[in-house]
């Protein structure tokens, strides 16, 4: 009996090794353009074995039944590359490397923001939109405000003549419903969204990512209507680049900018680091001639670097920082007085630090990878907001002995961890699951002593989101998720769920429908920390003892084609989007004080958020390129809000138009020439003006007219052979049928808020650009 035993174990276990025997391994390296192809996708036909290239473009595949193959390697903007391999006990391990080239069109590009992983466009389950850094080139957009007006669904809109402060508008909601991300993590505080977006300078930046409707199963409070990931240029090769930029504003005002960007590569390509800096100063520009600016005037020095590391070949640490120091000053056109002694004006001196750290691993052939991170954000601020009272009167000898000054001190962390696994045969599918949990924490404090005025807020919330990203058939794509949030504002944990459904018909079409929801919790917002002139005095905003959290629900539907030709790329969006909010935020004017007006943010009843959104666009052979998208809506509030005491309320939001659009058309006919022709468009919309200044006596709300913005450049690049880089002479006109407000108020007792126009009136520049080749 042993012996039948011991004999059929041997045959079992030599059985066994044969079966074990009978698969083998393929590995190798993927490059494009001489660069490691980080990401790029290898497949086996007619199998589910697969995998994902590392840091350093490696990859490999095994357990791979005995037999010949076909394995594909892509990588997007590249040519596709097929090779075939065989696999059998003579050779159980094969090496094949890939060395990829550029398409002659590019269809798409990889995103994260949707999933919070590496994901192709066109695979993608909820649209993103992307602008790369030389759309923000082609534009002339020196900050990422300019940057952000040309995207379908945004808006970027002036909100005060004196500071001029910006404010992003997603699919018609305020700034405080969309979320703007640095890498990824939301360390853009609520003091940073007054300023930040005219601050960050476009040399900082790789590219932008956009998604456009609920966000919060990812990120949390405030991702209503959108998220804005602002990615910072990282190193990829050797190079460097210095431009100097020249802008005259309406004939009256200089604008100088100079920018410089370097990028070193270890020659293993096992780190890297890019420095950026740049430095603006820009003078004031007033449009009525009555001494008190339109346009402050701004001194800007920004600084930075990103650094990666590869300590292994499945392991990279990246860390970033960057400071910005901004001094501005808008008001009474006074030079070599203190701000308080002019009639009217707003100073700030902003001194803003960002860093983080960012660690993964890639573990079980590159199927699963964790990432640890934590980021900060640090901003102090001095400020000064006043309107001095008549001289000789008992309030003049008050205000000059207690001013008001006032203190900003914004601190924001972010921690968390993301594990991500995918399963190659999940339930005949292929599935990549995302666990993760992350803790923000932002501590708010702003104080003008003077006007008894305070906000000393700290939030606090820990978060833990779950996603599945199914791709049930190679034509059905299956992305659901839920995340939930304990925000020390809220009494209770909130869950934000969102599923949404990709089909792609063929390879040109895709169809999604999405879900989501989303919250922002009672806290203190941008708008909240701005202190306005109107009615003759200043106006502050205290939140309610009562405010609860805001909620919503969102749907969106849309059809995305894209034909690709020989020459030709060619495609459209259409996208449907409905938002539903309940116990909506709204400024309830609720008197004055010896000071000014008073507002207190409170809920009101609901409100609902709807519209169409096309986009076009079209490539000819890199020669010629169409972008453009257009905007269709509707927002209302349930209830009349009345938005000045006294007056009758309306449903209508206001500085939220029922229609805008942009448009950009770039001609690159060869290497040397290169020219863009943009436009933006603003319908008609609502805006509360405050009597006070001499020429407005009355309260009232009216109806802007809509108007349009053309813009041109073009440019000439020059090699120089013999040191190894081009030189490149640029020019433009921004704003050239000068479509800027005409009937700002004047004097000390103006509406700063009474601003709804272009950004800038008629602007000429030119600018001289080195860079390597």
């Amino acid at each position: 009996m042993n012996i039948k035993i011991a004999l059929f174990t041997l045959i079992f276990t030599l059985v066994f090794q044969n079966i074990n025997a009978q698969t083998g391994t393929i590995k190798g390296i993927v490059t494009r353009d001489g660069q490691p192809a980080e990401f790029a996708q290898l497949s086996i036909a007619t199998t589910k074995y697969g995998a994902i290239a590392n840091n350093q473009g490696k990859f490999t595949i095994d357990k791979i039944p005995f037999g010949s193959y076909q394995i594909t390697a892509y990588y997007i903007g590249y040519e596709k590359i097929t090779k075939e391999f065989t696999i059998d006990e003579n050779k159980p391990e094969i090496n094949l490397d890939f060395n990829l080239t550029e398409q002659t069109m590019e269809l798409e590009t990889v995103v994260v923001t949707a999933t919070k992983t590496p994901k192709r466009q066109t695979n993608s389950a909820i649209i993103v939109n992307v602008i790369n850094s030389q759309t923000l080139t082609n534009v002339q957009a020196c900050n990422l405000s300019e940057g952000l007006k040309f995207q379908p669904g945004l808006r970027v809109e002036t909100d005060c003549q004196t500071c001029n402060y910006t404010q992003l508008r997603m699919n018609g909601l305020a700034g405080g419903y969309s979320q703007i991300l640095i890498n990824g993590r939301p360390i853009f505080s609520p003091l940073t969204g007054l300023y930040g977006m005219e601050q960050l300078p476009a040399n900082m930046i790789d590219r932008i990512e956009v998604v456009r409707g609920g966000g919060s199963s990812l990120y949390g409070s405030s991702a209503i209507g959108g998220t804005v990931n602002v990615i910072t240029k990282v190193p990829k090769n050797n190079s460097y680049e210095l431009d100097y930029t020249y802008q005259n504003i309406d004939g009256q005002t200089n604008d100088n900018t100079v920018s410089g960007n370097a990028t070193l590569v270890s020659e293993n390509k096992n780190s890297g680091v890019s420095f950026f800096m740049n430095h603006r100063e820009r003078g004031f520009y007033d449009a009525n001639g009555d001494n008190f600016s339109e346009i402050p005037t701004i001194k800007n020095t920004s600084i930075g670097a990103n650094l990666f590391f590869l300590p292994k070949e499945n392991q990279k640490v990246e860390l970033n920082i960057s400071n910005i120091h901004e001094y501005r000053f808008g008001g009474e056109m006074v030079k070599d007085k203190p701000a308080y002694l002019a009639q009217q004006s707003e100073e700030r001196t902003h001194d803003v630090w960002m860093a983080s750290a960012d660690y993964q691993i890639n573990f079980n052939n590159n199927n699963s990878s964790l990432i640890t991170y934590l980021a900060w954000q640090n901003t102090d601020r001095k400020h000064y907001t006043g309107i001095q009272p008549d001289q000789g009167t008992t309030e003049y000898a008050e205000f000059v002995a207690n001013p008001p000054y006032g203190i900003s001190a914004v601190s924001t962390y972010n921690i968390g961890t993301q594990l991500n696994h995918k399963v190659n045969n999940f339930l005949n599918g292929k599935n990549v699951f995302t666990l993760g949990a992350e803790y923000v924490y932002d501590d708010v404090l702003d104080e003008i002593a003077a006007y008894e005025y305070l906000i000393d807020q700290t939030t606090k919330d820990f978060g833990i989101f779950l996603q599945s990203d199914w791709e049930i058939i190679p034509q059905l794509n299956l992305l659901s998720g839920v995340r939930m949030d304990k925000h020390n504002l809220v009494d209770k944990a909130i869950f934000s769920p969102r599923a949404s459904l990709l089909y792609k018909l063929k390879e040109n079409t895709q169809f999604r429908f999405s879900y989501g929801t989303g919250f922002r919790a009672p806290q203190a917002f941008d708008t909240d920390l701005h202190i306005a002139f109107a009615g003759g005095g200043v106006s502050r905003i205290s939140l309610s003892p009562d405010l609860k959290q805001e909620k919503s629900q969102s749907l969106s539907t849309s059809i995305n084609y894209d034909k690709p030709m020989e020459k030709w790329i060619a495609g459209f969006t259409i996208e449907g989007f409905y938002n539903r909010l309940r116990n909506t935020f709204h400024l309830q004017p609720i008197g004055q004080d010896k000071h000014g007006e008073l507002f207190e943010k409170q809920n009101g009843d609901g409100a609902t958020v709807q519209g169409i959104t096309v986009e076009l666009r079209a490539n000819y052979n890199r020669k010629m390129q169409l972008e453009s998208g257009f905007t269709i809506q509707s927002s209302k509030f349930d209830s009349p809000v009345e938005y000045i005491d006294g007056l009758e309320g309306i449903r209508e939001f206001t500085r939220a138009p029922n229609d805008y659009g942009y448009a950009i058309l770039t001609f690159t006919p060869n290497k040397k020439w290169n020219a863009t022709l943009n436009y933006l468009y603003t319908g008609k919309m609502k805006i509360p003006h405050f009597a006070g200044a001499p020429n407005q006596t009355i309260d009232e709300i009216i109806t802007s007219d809509a108007f349009s913005e053309v813009s041109a450049k073009i440019g000439y690049t020059l090699p120089i052979e013999k040191l190894g880089n081009n030189l490149e002479l640029y020019g433009g006109i921004k704003n050239i049928f000068n479509a800027y407000q005409d009937n700002f108020d004047i004097g000390k007792n103006r509406d700063s808020g009474f601003i709804y126009g272009s950004a800038q009136p008629r602007t000429f520049y030119f600018g001289i650009k080195i860079k390597s080749k």
